[in-house]
């Protein structure tokens, strides 16, 4: 799952928190990025930092419940692409995020 939010404090307090709960098994933080959007009617530009959280297909409603209360955002971007991968690694994901990890 990937969001964006408006300073680097909060992308890796979000980070932090997320990994923490086994919601990902990593979140990678990225920026700052140019972000233009339109918004309440109007086109507007922001500086915003992406933050990419590793998780499973299981545990993609317990991470977007825990965003939509973290996030700052009125709105936030919550967008999902599927993860593939070796199966080494999607192994050690689903480790990361069970409550047996």
């Amino acid at each position: 799952m990937t969001t964006t939010v408006d300073s680097r404090e909060i992308a890796e307090h979000l980070a932090e928190a997320l990994v923490e709960r086994r919601l990902a098994a990593c979140a990678q933080v990225g920026g700052p990025v140019a972000s233009t959007y339109r918004w309440r009617g109007a086109v507007d530009h922001a500086s915003e930092w992406i933050c990419q959280f590793k998780t499973t297909r299981a545990r993609l409603p317990a991470l977007e419940a825990a965003l939509d209360t973290l996030h700052p955002y009125d709105l936030p971007e919550l967008t999902v692409i599927p993860l593939g991968g070796s199966t080494a690694y999607l192994a050690w994901i689903e480790e990361a995020v069970s409550d047996q990890g």
